[in-house]
């Protein structure tokens, strides 16, 4: 069926609206074309800025509250301004980068979108290669320009809370990661941009909203990860034990969040197995008549 064929059916239906056609799993001509890698590149340099701006924050604060520096809670931004720090990055790169990589600016995104047919599995993995590099790239340089205060405050690096078992841990980053993955999904679904396409910041907005509610939420128990490039990356450079020990949980608390904010959205919201169960009935209906 042709692209003019799916319009006029989707008038024909009173929809106003277009749902963009499953990419293929496997793409190989993606790897012939220049906007993939402007694309992987995009993802590359998002991630480092993330983890840049984000890690200093998280290094600031915990030197300004330093009671043996001086410091105090009040001198500082505090779990508030962290978290400001986290969402409005978000906000701020998804709104630059939307338009050549997506914005995903997060491995546990790529993977929800990619479970979703959204994108292929190379750009899938090559996105996810690009943002962890980045993100190890973006806290390095945190650690060249700031060497002592870096070792000294823990290299924002993502560790269990003491008092906080692992399932814990783990169910606090699911459920943070669903937040922000279903957040992405709303927000960029073609339903949406069509009654809102007048809004160009709609979508950005509430997906760097949502990272800030969850580390509003989250920062005490795990530190939040619900990035498994932002951990990925902070544990490269910090390299402790701790740190390394609790990195599974920041890989499997987001894949398992996004796997099933994906589904959720898409068979469940969407009824995308419903439409296809339909689709699959009528055709063997008309097979039999």
């Amino acid at each position: 069926m042709t692209k003019d064929e799916l319009v006029e059916e989707d008038s024909f239906s009173g929809k106003d609206y277009l749902d963009p056609p499953p990419v293929k799993t496997f793409e190989a001509k993606e790897l012939k074309k220049w906007s993939f890698y402007r694309a992987v590149i995009a993802e590359f340099i998002a991630t480092l800025l993330f983890l840049y701006v984000t890690v200093l924050t998280v290094i600031g604060f915990k030197s300004q509250t330093d009671r043996e520096s001086g410091g105090g809670a009040c001198a500082s931004v505090g779990l508030l301004g962290i978290s400001w720090a986290f969402g409005g990055m978000i906000f701020i790169l998804v709104y630059c980068t939307a338009g050549i990589s997506g914005g995903h600016i997060n491995p546990a995104v790529t993977f929800g979108l990619f479970l979703a047919s959204k994108v292929s599995l190379v750009r899938a993995l090559s996105y996810m290669v690009a943002q962890c590099l980045g993100a190890t790239c973006g806290v390095g340089l945190v650690k060249a320009f700031q060497p002592s205060y870096y070792n000294r405050y823990g290299g924002g690096a993502n560790m269990l809370s003491d008092g906080y078992n692992v399932g814990v841990g783990v169910g606090a980053e699911i459920i943070g990661t669903f937040v922000l993955v279903y957040t992405v999904f709303s927000a960029t679904d073609p339903k949406r941009n069509a009654r809102d396409s007048h809004i160009p910041v709609l979508a950005p907005l509430p997906i760097g909203f949502s990272v800030f509610m969850v580390h509003l939420a989250t920062i005490p128990i795990t530190g939040t990860g619900i990035n498994p490039a932002r951990s990925f990356g902070a544990a490269v450079i910090y390299n402790n034990q701790k740190a390394w020990d609790d990195q599974w949980i920041f890989w499997v608390g987001p894949f398992v969040g996004a796997a099933i904010a994906a589904f959720y959205h898409q068979f469940v919201l969407r009824a995308g197995a419903m439409k296809a169960y339909g689709s699959v009935r009528s055709q063997l209906h008309e097979l039999h008549a």
